[in-house]
């Protein structure tokens, strides 16, 4: 048979598909758009779940076992009988605990309240134009930084009856030896500036940070419209700093509520008692006190969930403050 030259020519066939391929093919397809499904949506969780792991371990299992020891009379060496509330029932009418809360709440709202004003109006006046600014703001943390013990150990020093710098100082004026230690009101106040120093400059270095975010355009408007800078630190800085106010606050009542390392180091020993009459005792002293001391660990753990339980409502009622910071209600 003779082709034209126009006439196409015949269509290879291709290779002939495998049967089931097309199946084959969908299947694949559908594996795939199912494992992109599962990073898109598992893959956070697993990124996410050593930090749940670890919280769980190492923070809601010792709540949980705590709370069942807390329900129990638990010695070191002795039985450990079931008893229900009787630890916290006892707790209620126990004066040397009510004494260690007395003393908690003294000592958090003397140093707590002077710490946040002294640190905002410190971190105000390092957001300034300083010379050696840098310098400054640096020399506020190295509060922070400094040994516990040799902060402790300076202080007592500074507080000493009879060589002290503090009753030299007063007794310039004409007052007389102040026993620093053997007072409720004193020794809260010695222990209240031992802590205003270490923790001021920590707090003034975040609200720095947050008052370089606000913007400078809101100072110019203010300035244009006549606001003298005091009126801009409360009509502006305030109530941008709103959010980092009130994280300040709740890191504070959660650091005062669970004082303990100054007012150890300021008794000098590893009693616990907190002076003669437990008169700078604090709560957390007295959990250890109850659980190293006299080793009585559901006593002592029936003591931590009501401190728990303060730290909880000292936060409650500090939000409710710091949120009408503002003009919030």
């Amino acid at each position: 048979m003779t082709l034209h030259a126009d006439t196409p020519a015949p269509a290879r066939p291709g290779p002939r598909r495998p049967a089931g391929d097309g199946g084959r093919g969908r299947s694949t397809g559908r594996l795939r758009a199912g494992l992109s499904r599962f990073d898109l949506r598992a893959t956070p969780y697993l990124l996410v779940s050593p930090y749940f792991l670890l919280f769980t371990v190492f923070g809601v299992f010792p709540l949980g076992y705590t709370l069942w020891v807390s329900l129990h009379d638990w010695e070191l060496a002795g039985d450990k009988t079931f008893i229900g509330i009787g630890n916290y029932v006892s707790l209620v009418t126990d004066e040397a605990f009510w004494n260690a809360v007395l003393n908690t709440l003294g000592m958090f709202l003397i140093s707590t309240v002077p710490q946040l004003v002294l640190s905002l109006l410190l971190a105000n006046a390092l957001n300034k134009r300083l010379r050696g600014r840098l310098l400054f703001r640096v020399g506020v943390l190295l509060p922070l930084i400094t040994s516990v013990v040799a902060v402790a150990v300076v202080f007592t020093q500074l507080y000493g009856r009879d060589y002290g710098m503090i009753n030299w100082f007063l007794g310039l004026f004409g007052v007389d030896a102040i026993n620093w230690q053997n007072e409720k009101w004193s020794s809260w106040i010695a222990i209240s500036t031992m802590i205003d120093w270490r923790w001021t400059g920590y707090n003034s270095i975040i609200l720095l940070a947050a008052m370089q975010t606000i913007p400078k355009d809101l100072y110019e408007a203010a300035s244009i419209d006549g606001a003298s800078a005091r009126r801009q630190f409360w009509r502006i800085t305030i109530p941008m700093l709103r959010p980092t106010i009130v994280f300040t606050v709740f890191v504070s009542t959660i650091g005062g509520l669970t004082l303990f390392t100054e007012p150890v180091m300021f008794e000098g020993n590893p009693t616990m008692s907190g002076g003669t009459t437990g008169q700078y005792q604090t709560v957390a002293m007295f959990v250890v006190k109850q659980a190293f001391r006299d080793f009585d660990f559901g006593y002592a753990a029936a003591a931590a969930w009501l401190l728990f339980a303060l730290i909880l409502l000292g936060t409650l009622v500090n939000h409710s403050l710091t949120r009408r910071i503002g003009g919030t209600t």
